[in-house]
This record gives structure tokens, sequence and C-alpha cells, in this order.
């Protein structure tokens, strides 16, 4: 869908976005796939469900991933992910971990076949899969046995019960970007987004960051993705937003999508980027040619901690000689986590109330827990767009339950 906007105007300083939506299209659908999956229930296990472990042997780990199918994509991310795993368990500082690997296809219904057997291998703790489904029907399954499930989906839909999701959430952006906003005196947002699934995901997590900081949802507006629908509801759009008051723009969209051609268009209808900033609950920095964009200046967005995930991936490179997928490092924080709780000696590491400690873990990206309901916290940074750069304006927190956090 992507690869169909055509060239922008000249207004964009000749920024096209389409080379990079040809390089990175596979990653941003699957992304869409894993967070906007379909919702469906999961189990509730109650209690501080999850397997007692005996400190003085391996920790039995099952680990999930998507390969076993001809998708090329697929069996890239399953090696990426194994590896980032591998690379956790030689960082581990006294504790043994044996991992099993199995193949999934990308299959639910396989993926639950699967975790079966990797219980009746004796694992005690399941980490993966991927998809929001099948991370659903593994949750099932392994429930029957009393095993926690570290999801790799950002899937809020599946988590619950003995299910825990490690991506990162649109809810958790937008927490953090709502916060940070509201301490810079932002406290209305106008929330425009496309007209897919991954929009009205992103719509839901921002207004729901809003009214629990407080703050005011002051218009909800949605565009066709495509540059024809963006143009034909620029003007009204930007109408709504000069009516509604609201002091900055929360947007849905990414860069290598339809965000340089709706913020540009806004622009053109007279909406000042110094006066009512775009906020986006995406990666701006994925093409970072969009920060010399006009209309984004003044843009704010959050990311992971950048020195972390540049130290991460340089080792990942000079380890396996290839650049890890981006979705490598969860796999790298969930062996983390496993093996940070394994240290403490204590039989119930990997017991819901152990996995939802309130300090967290340290992981490639930057520190992460996991919350009694199945979701996850992750420390971001604030980046802004400020005299065409991109600039760190808030660091990501280094401990949980301080300002920013």
């Amino acid at each position: 869908m992507l690869s169909h906007l055509p060239r922008v105007r000249p207004n964009l300083h000749s920024f096209d976005p389409r080379p990079f939506a040809a390089r990175v299209i596979i990653f941003t659908a699957l992304a869409f796939l894993v967070a906007c999956g379909v919702s469906v229930p999961t189990t509730n296990m109650g209690g501080n469900s999850g397997q007692q472990i005996n400190p003085s042997t391996p920790i039995q780990v099952a680990l999930l991933v998507p390969g076993g199918s001809t998708a090329d994509e697929a069996t890239l991310i399953a090696t990426s992910l194994e590896k980032a795993a591998r690379m956790a368990i030689d960082d581990l500082n006294g504790v043994e971990v044996n991992l099993r690997v199995y193949n999934t296809a990308r299959d639910p219904a396989l993926a639950s076949q699967l975790a079966a057997t990797a219980v009746a291998e004796g694992a005690q703790i399941i980490l993966g899969p991927l998809d929001a489904a099948s991370a659903n029907e593994v949750g099932l399954t392994a429930a029957n046995a009393n095993v926690n499930v570290l999801a790799f989906s950002n899937n809020t839909a599946i988590a619950g019960g003995n299910v825990f999701v490690l991506g990162n959430t649109f809810g958790n952006i937008s927490d953090r970007l709502v916060n940070y906003a509201s301490r810079q005196g932002i406290t209305r947002f106008m929330i425009v987004h496309q007209d897919d699934l991954a929009g009205a995901v992103g719509r839901d997590s921002i207004s729901n960051s809003i009214r629990a900081a407080g703050g005011t949802v002051s218009g909800v507006e949605t565009y066709p993705f495509n540059q024809t629908g963006i143009f034909a509801r620029a003007s009204a759009i930007a109408a709504a937003i000069k009516e509604s008051g609201a002091q900055a723009i929360f947007v849905t969209d990414n860069v290598v999508g339809g965000l340089p051609i709706l913020a540009t268009s806004l622009a053109d209808q007279g909406i000042s980027p110094s006066d009512t900033p775009l906020i986006g609950i995406t990666r701006w920095d994925a093409a970072p040619q969009v920060s010399a964009l006009p209309a984004m200046q003044g843009g704010i967005f959050a990311m992971s901690d950048a020195g972390r995930e540049t130290a991460f991936r340089e080792r990942y490179i000079m380890t396996n000689g290839t650049a890890p997928h981006p979705l490598a490092s969860i796999a790298y924080d969930g062996v983390a986590a496993i093996g940070a709780l394994g240290a403490t000696g204590n039989r119930d590491a990997l017991t819901a109330a152990s996995l939802t400690r309130a300090s967290g873990f340290a992981g490639a990206t930057g520190i992460f827990r996991l919350r009694t309901d199945g979701s996850n916290q992750r420390a971001l940074a604030v980046a802004r767009i400020i005299n065409n750069q991109i600039t760190i304006v808030e660091p990501a927190p280094l401990s949980f339950g301080r300002g920013g956090s």
C-alpha cells in the first residue's frame, strides 16, 4: 500500500518517501500485524501463575520463532530472534539457560502444538511466538501446564493471565508522550489518524493516555491512507484543528507512509508547526530526511535509548556478521529478564509475581518492566525536530518511578 503513494509535491524539499518504503515496507506491514492482529480472548489463570525452578539446574526455555515456512521475511526474523536470544544467554552471569527452538511457520495451530511439545519436553517458560493470534493459542495451551508466556507481540488484546507481551505498545508510547507534553503545558490535543486498523488502534491508545493524564481530546479527524485522500481531507482537518483550540496534533501515521504529505498539507492550510506541533507515536528517525521538512519542525516523538540501541546493534553485527532485524532486541530482553530472575536463586523466579517486579529489567534498548495485566512499560527517550535535526530533549529514564518514566 505504501508503495502506491506517488511522489510528494515539490514543497517537500524533494523528499520522496518511496525509497524508504521499499526498504521497510515488509517490516511496517509486519509491525501492523503484530500490533493490530485480531482481538482474541485469552485465558485468565489468576493468582501467581508460573513454574517453580531448581536454582542449581539450567532454566528450561522454549523459544517459538516464525521460521519453518517459505516466507523469506519470516525466516530472517526467526534467525535474528534466535541469535539475539543466544547473545543474551552469553551475557548471563552465573545462570544457565537451556534454550530449545521451535519454528511455528506463523501458524497459530502449529504454534499451539509446539507449545504442548515444549511443555512435554520440560519447558518452564515460553519465549515467543511473534503473532498475536499464535501467542493467544500458545497461552491457552501453556496455561494448562501452569507455564508463563513472554510473547513478542505488542498487542495488549492477548495480554493477561499467563501471557505477557514484550513488544513496545502504542499505549506505552502515547503515555510517555502525553506525560512529556503535559509538562510543557500542552493539555489539549487533536488526534488525526489514517483510516486503517493501525490508525484506529493508535487513536484509541492516544485518547486513553490523554484522558488518564487529565488532558482533553479536542477532536478526532481521519483520512484515507493515500495521497489523494490526504489532499481531499486536508482543508477540513485544518479547519477542525483551528476551531478546536488544540495545542498539539497527535498523529498515528509514519514517515514512510502518509505523514510527510499530511504534515505539509496541513501547513499549506495554515496550520503552523510552531503554534501547533505534531506529536507522533511512530519512530520518525526511520527516515531522517523528514527532519528537513518545514512542516515537521518542532514535532515530537519517542524512541529507545539510542546509545543502548546502537551498542546492541554493533555487538550483534560483530557476533553474527549481519545486522539484527528490528525485532531482535525483544528476544534478547526476554532472556535477560529470565536470567535476571534466575540469578536471585528464588524458586519462584518464573512466576507472575517475579516477572512483574517493580524495578524491571535491563534490556537491549533500555529498561523495561512487565505489568500485572500482561502489558509492559518501556523507558523511552523523547525526541524533537529542531533546526532540521532530530534532538533528544529528554533521555530515556534509567530507572522507573521518576519523572518522565
